[in-house]
C-alpha cells in the first residue's frame, strides 16, 4: 500500500494546483476529479484493516456532505460559519486527532464547488497573488511524498490537512460579498473565544483538565496549572484566543463603531483572561507581535515610540528576577534548551537535518522518522519522548529542502503583498491574524496543519477589492466605401 500512497500524493497535489490555476471550466473539473482520486488512493492506501467501518463511515459522511452543498447552494455563508465551528472537534483516527467534522464540510464545498465550475461559473485564481506559490508549493509537497522518510506520516499529512484545506480555503475565497456574513463570522469566532475562556476559567478553579493526559501530568509536577479547555493543547487552545481576539482589537483601534467597540473591548477582556491562564508563551508571542502591528496602523512612527518604551520596561523587569539574570549570564546551550523547555535541541537538529538534504529534503512527515535516526546515530537514544521542530520554518526546509522553503517565503510574501495593498478592515485583521499564527508556529510548528490559516488565507483574498476588469472593445464600426455622386 505504500506505493499506492507515493502515486496518490502527487496526483492529488497536481489536481489541487490545476483546480487553482486554470482557467477553463473543463481544466478546473479535471483539477477537482485527480484531487478526489488522489485523495481516494491515499484513503485506500492508509485506511485501517475494518474496511467495512471504514466503507460505510465514508458513504455516510458522502451522503451528509451532499445535504451541506445542498443549503451552501442556499446560503453560502454557511461554510466558513460550519468550518469555524468544526475547529475544536477533534477525532482519534489512525493514531492522529483529527478534524474528521470538518472534512464533511470541506466535501460539501467541494461538491457545491464542482456543481458551480459544472454550470457555467467561470472564475479562477480566487485567491489572488498566493495561487501561483501555493499551487507550486502544493505539487512539491506531493512530490515530496516519492521519496518521504516515513510515507505514513506523510500521507497522512496530505490527506488530512494539505488537500481539504485548500479547497476550503478556495471555498471562502469564492464566497459572494455580504455584510451580515461577515458580521455573523464576527460574532462567532468571538463568541466562541470567550466560551473557550469560561470553561478555562472552569478548569482553572476546579484543576480540571478534560482530554490530554499529558497536561494533567505536567501540572501536577509544574509550579502553575495550564489549562486546554475544549482543546487538546493549552497552546492551540492560546492560539484560538489569539485569533479570536484580533478582530475585536482591530475594531477598537480602526474601526468607526463607537457603540460596538464597547462590547469589542469587554470581549478584549474575557478573552485575553482565559488566555492568561494557558501559560502559552507562544500564544503570547503572537498577541504581542498582532498588537504591535495594529498599533503601528492605528499610529505609525509613534507607535514605534510606545514599542521601544514597553520593552524598555518590561526588559528591565525581567533582568531584574534572578533566574533570568542568571540565564543570561551563563549563556549556555543547555540554558537556552531548557529555557525553551527543549525546543532548542530540537530545532538545531532540524536545521542539521535541513543542511544535509538541502535540495528535496527527506519528504513531507519525514521529520520525525529523520530526527530520531540521527539521535539515535549521534547519543544513542531511542525512545525520544518528542521529535517535532517545533518550528514551521525548520520543518519546511527539513521536509521540502530549499525548493520548497522558497515557495512557502514566496507564500508568505505574496500574502502580505496582498495585504498591505489595502485599508480595508476586513483584509487587515484577517492579514493581522495571520501574522499572528505564523509566529505561534515558530513555537508551535502547525501552520499548515491549522484549517485556521488557511480559512485566513481564504478570507484575505475574499475580501480584497474586487479585479479590475478590462473594459470591453468598443463595438466595430462597418466602413463603407464611399459612392461617387
Amino acid at each position: 500500500m505504500i506505493g499506492l500512497a507515493r502515486l496518490g500524493g502527487p496526483v492529488a497535489c497536481l489536481g489541487l494546483a490545476l483546480l487553482l490555476l486554470a482557467a477553463s471550466r473543463r481544466d478546473r473539473l479535471a483539477g477537482l476529479g485527480f484531487a478526489a482520486l488522489g485523495a481516494c488512493m491515499i484513503a485506500a492506501a492508509t485506511a485501517p484493516h475494518d474496511y467495512a467501518e471504514a466503507v460505510g463511515g465514508t458513504f455516510a459522511g458522502l451522503a451528509l456532505a451532499a445535504l451541506l452543498a445542498a443549503a451552501f447552494r442556499r446560503q453560502p455563508w454557511l461554510l466558513p460559519i460550519l468550518a469555524l465551528a468544526c475547529i475544536p472537534i477533534r477525532i482519534g483516527w489512525l493514531h492522529h486527532q483529527l478534524l474528521v467534522p470538518l472534512y464533511v464540510v470541506v466535501l460539501a464545498a467541494a461538491i457545491q464547488l464542482a456543481w458551480e465550475i459544472a454550470h457555467g461559473d467561470t472564475r479562477s485564481r480566487e485567491l489572488r497573488a498566493i495561487t501561483r506559490p501555493l499551487a507550486l508549493y502544493l505539487v512539491w509537497v506531493g512530490l515530496s511524498l516519492g521519496w518521504s522518510q516515513d510515507v505514513h506520516a506523510g500521507a497522512i499529512e496530505v490527506l488530512a490537512f494539505y488537500i481539504p484545506f485548500a479547497v476550503l480555503a478556495l471555498g471562502v475565497a469564492r464566497l459572494p460579498w455580504q455584510r451580515l456574513g461577515l458580521w455573523a463570522l464576527y460574532a462567532e469566532v468571538t463568541i466562541m473565544g470567550i466560551v473557550f475562556a469560561a470553561v478555562g476559567f472552569y478548569q482553572y478553579e476546579t484543576r480540571n483538565v478534560f482530554e490530554n493526559p499529558k497536561v494533567v501530568v505536567s501540572n501536577a509536577y509544574a509550579a502553575f496549572f495550564r489549562v486546554n479547555s475544549v482543546f487538546w493543547d493549552p497552546s492551540v487552545y492560546g492560539r484560538f484566543l489569539v485569533v479570536a481576539l484580533i478582530p475585536s482589537v482591530v475594531l477598537v483601534a480602526l474601526g468607526r463603531w463607537t457603540r460596538l467597540a464597547w462590547a469589542a473591548a469587554a470581549a478584549i477582556v474575557v478573552i485575553w483572561l482565559g488566555l492568561l491562564i494557558s501559560f502559552s508563551q507562544s500564544s503570547f508571542a503572537a498577541l504581542v507581535v498582532a498588537v504591535i502591528l495594529v498599533a503601528f496602523l492605528a499610529w505609525r512612527w509613534k507607535a514605534l515610540i510606545a514599542v521601544g518604551l514597553a520593552v524598555v520596561v518590561l526588559g528591565g523587569l525581567a533582568v531584574a528576577q534572578p533566574t533570568v539574570r542568571r540565564s543570561l549570564e551563563h549563556h549556555t546551550k543547555s540554558g537556552l534548551n531548557s529555557a525553551s523547555s527543549g525546543r532548542y535541541d530540537l530545532v538545531a537538529n532540524g536545521i542539521r537535518i535541513a543542511r544535509a538534504h538541502p535540495v528535496r529534503g527527506v519528504g513531507v512527515g519525514g521529520f520525525q522518522h529523520a530526527y530520531a535516526r540521527r539521535v539515535q546515530r549521534l547519543h544513542g537514544k531511542k525512545n525520544l519522548k518528542t521529535a517535532a521542530s517545533h518550528d514551521t520554518p525548520v520543518t519546511v526546509a527539513a521536509e521540502t529542502g530549499i525548493v520548497g522553503f522558497a515557495l512557502f517565503v514566496w507564500l508568505l510574501v505574496a500574502c502580505a503583498t496582498d495585504v498591505v495593498r489595502t485599508r480595508r478592515l476586513v483584509p487587515l485583521a484577517a492579514g493581522i491574524s495571520l501574522a499572528a499564527v505564523l509566529v505561534h508556529s515558530l513555537f508551535y510548528a502547525d501552520f499548515f496543519e491549522d484549517p485556521t490559516t488557511w480559512l485566513l488565507l481564504g478570507l484575505v483574498a475574499f475580501a480584497l477589492p474586487p479585479k479590475k476588469r478590462p473594459a470591453p472593445p468598443p463595438p466595430a464600426v462597418e466602413q463603407r466605401e464611399a459612392v461617387p455622386v
